[in-house]
């Protein structure tokens, strides 16, 4: 058997000091070395034209500068859209995209799991089954449904395919299953609890890392999608989009561009931020047993 020491009153396995101190430091190298692709896209759009051009390309910058920030400002200025606009677009549906998405795969991904009735086995390995293909696959399937409901060139083109997403419901039944006891739903249902009220006031909180990650990945889906086949109306494209747009001009723009992907960049990564000690939290904290 292996020994057994005390760390703060739990007891632990046997490890030496220096074991943990080289793991330690193990994790710290590995984490600089995926944090550097960041770095590297934000030293660049403080890089001048000659350095983001200079062969071999520099990792840090030499001369700072905030120029790329400047002209890509003016050029959002010239826009005859006001950015403000585009910046409204891509917010309203990023926000209402992923509140959709976590309400019906939530809900779903509840009845699957905790609600037994015919059929149910089979929903779901259907559900399954779609994981495999590709939004770019569907694309025609879905533009078809959307013209058929006159929904083309709407935000809901875009929102309502997002709150249909099967990942978030694969991920939220999976979650279920494992993490919320039948026994208490069941205390819950002889007590007089409503499904609904049984799902909000047990079920939701007991998989709160599952909807947080799920957050995190609609969320981040939605602010990084550029151009729609669904969207033809200037006044209805993303800010994305505008940005894709404004940087495309050639070689004169490149300042422009590296300083777009740092603004795009920044939402995403503050959602992940912020909601990544609660998943680390709750992921700890969730676990129950019969």
């Amino acid at each position: 058997m292996a020994k057994l020491r005390t760390r703060r009153h739990r007891v632990v396995l046997s490890r030496s000091i220096g074991g943990d101190a080289g793991i330690t430091v193990l994790l710290v190298l590995l984490g600089l070395f995926m944090f550097l692709p960041m770095v590297y896209v934000v030293a660049n759009s403080f890089k001048p034209l000659d350095e983001l051009w200079m062969f071999p390309p520099r990792f840090f910058v030499y001369h700072p500068t905030f120029d790329n920030f400047k002209s890509l400002f003016v050029l959002m200025n010239t826009s005859w859209v006001p950015f403000s606009r585009y910046i409204f677009n891509t917010v309203f549906i990023s926000v209402v995209g992923t509140f959709g998405n976590l309400a019906c795969g939530s809900l779903a991904a509840y009845a699957l799991s905790k609600i037994m009735f015919p059929g149910r086995k089979w929903i779901f390995k259907t559900i399954r089954l779609s994981l495999m293909f590709h939004k770019t696959v569907t694309a025609i399937t879905n533009f078809i449904i959307m013209s058929a409901l006159h929904l083309v060139d709407t935000y809901w083109a875009i929102i309502i395919p997002a709150w249909g997403s099967t990942l978030g419901l694969y991920l939220m039944k999976q979650f279920m299953e494992t993490n919320i006891s039948d026994a208490v739903l069941e205390s819950a249902r002889l007590d007089g609890a409503t499904e609904l009220r049984t799902f909000w006031t047990i079920a939701m909180p007991m998989v709160k890392p599952a909807w947080l990650t799920l957050i995190i990945y609609s969320f981040q889906d939605l602010w990084n999608s550029g151009s729609s086949i669904y969207v033809y109306s200037e006044q209805l494209k993303s800010f994305n989009y505008a940005i894709g747009q404004i940087t495309a001009g050639g070689i004169k723009r490149a300042g422009a561009s590296a300083a777009s992907t740092v603004i795009m960049m920044a939402v995403p990564i503050a959602v992940f931020v912020i909601s990544q000690s609660n998943i680390i939290e709750t992921m700890g904290s969730s676990g129950m047993k019969d």
